[in-house]
């Protein structure tokens, strides 16, 4: 006799107070989410989610994005430069799943070998010679070096200083009173080994009144002297550090509140120099311009930084300028801002801001004082030229009203 199957039915009781409780929460928790993210990124860039959208798009050139438009409309293309209108997919599928990127051979072992990512910066602009084995380097001195005082060697700071004579004509443009530039130096102990009688060892390049502050004097007198208002920040930010028993990789933390002072005192400050010292030695960052020897400068950038395409902007165009005048003087543009580095250098303070590295731990003062002026030249070009570019705007906006 067959047994009669059995209906198995399964009752599933909803409650939908319950259920409409579940779905509130979750859309407020994800509200919550992306405000707090909004939040977070807004106050500090450098917490922004790491995703593989990002790490896409951070791959991708401006012109990238030009050749991806042009599939669907040919206008775009058409107006790319020839070498941009290739896109090698391969070499970018590799890098994103592996971090290898054949243009770069630190890629391969950067990942394995302990602290190698604080040399994980980018080459946005090269300058001659400038690759992954020279790029511009900083470390933190042996803390013995900062609890001792060497005596600095005075005839080289001294050198021959130039005299002004009574018929140098004054520039034929200025900001009068106005300062236009604010000068500093977060790092301002590192020095230069001429700078110290009977050093040697340029992990040791460390004094307290003979470094590159003196830089900055120069850089601001070089300025003047082409009409350009500067003032330099004497702040002894090492010294704070030590006070407040801070460690050397808060520098920024401590010149940030100077540089927001000073933006708030002086509403005419529009640019933002912070100058360092290099710890390559001499074939790197020296070059022979006209047949002088100048201390070579590399444009420095914090890829954190909210302001980084303005920053970028700047940099590029100081260099390209410097490139025309005083070829190989500059070594590039170069981006920073590893896991564990600062990556922002108070540039995200100001959209005019830029880091710049003068010379190594072997250049003399006339090669550093060659190099400030150079700037100084090239700067107060960009400088006057950005300005009647403005007045020219202005006229144009009276005559339309």
């Amino acid at each position: 006799m067959r047994k009669r199957g059995r209906n198995r039915q399964f009752v599933l009781a909803v409650n939908g107070r319950s259920a409409v409780k579940t779905v509130f929460l979750f859309i407020v928790s994800l509200l919550l989410v992306f405000i707090l993210s909004g939040v977070l990124t807004s106050l500090r860039p450098e917490l922004r989610p790491s995703s593989s959208l990002y790490r896409v798009a951070d791959e991708l050139k401006g012109e990238t994005f030009g050749l991806i438009l042009g599939m669907e409309n040919h206008y775009f293309a058409s107006e790319l430069p020839e070498p941009n209108k290739r896109f090698e997919l391969s070499p970018l599928v590799l890098k994103l799943a592996t971090s290898i990127n054949l243009k770069d051979p630190r890629s391969f072992l950067g990942r394995e070998l302990p602290g190698f990512s604080h040399f994980d910066s980018e080459i946005l602009i090269a300058g001659q010679g400038t690759d992954y084995t020279n790029m511009p380097s900083e470390s933190p001195p042996p803390t013995e070096v900062l609890k001792e005082e060497r005596e600095a060697n005075l005839a080289e700071l001294e050198g021959k200083q130039k005299k002004k004579t009574d018929g140098e004509k004054p520039p034929e443009q200025s900001t009068g009173g106005r300062k236009v530039v604010f000068i500093y130096n977060t790092h301002n102990t590192e020095s230069y080994l001429p700078f110290l009688k009977g050093e040697a060892d340029p992990d040791r390049a460390i004094h307290s009144k003979a470094n590159v502050t003196l830089v900055s004097d120069m850089l601001a007198n070089a300025m003047k002297s082409q009409g350009v208002g500067a003032m330099v920040d004497k702040t002894d930010f090492q010294a704070n550090l030590r006070k407040k028993g801070w460690a050397y990789a808060r520098s920024y933390d401590e010149s940030r509140p100077v540089v927001k002072e000073a933006m708030a005192q002086n509403k005419d400050l529009q640019y933002f120099i912070d100058i360092h010292r290099d710890s390559q030695r001499k074939k790197a960052t020296t070059a022979t311009v006209k047949g002088k020897s100048y201390a070579r400068v590399a444009f420095v950038l914090g890829k954190k930084s909210s302001n980084f395409e303005s920053n970028l902007k700047l940099a590029k165009e100081l260099h390209e300028r410097m490139e025309k005048k005083y070829p190989g003087l500059s070594r590039g543009v170069i981006s920073k801002g590893a896991a564990g580095d600062n990556g922002i250098y108070n540039q995200d303070l100001n959209e005019r801001s830029v880091l710049i590295e003068f010379g190594g731990v072997d250049n003399n003062r006339e090669e550093l004082e060659r190099a400030a002026e150079a700037m100084a030249d090239v700067f107060s070009e960009m400088y006057w030229n950005a300005e009647k570019v403005d007045a020219d705007s202005g006229e144009d906006d009276k005559k339309k009203q």
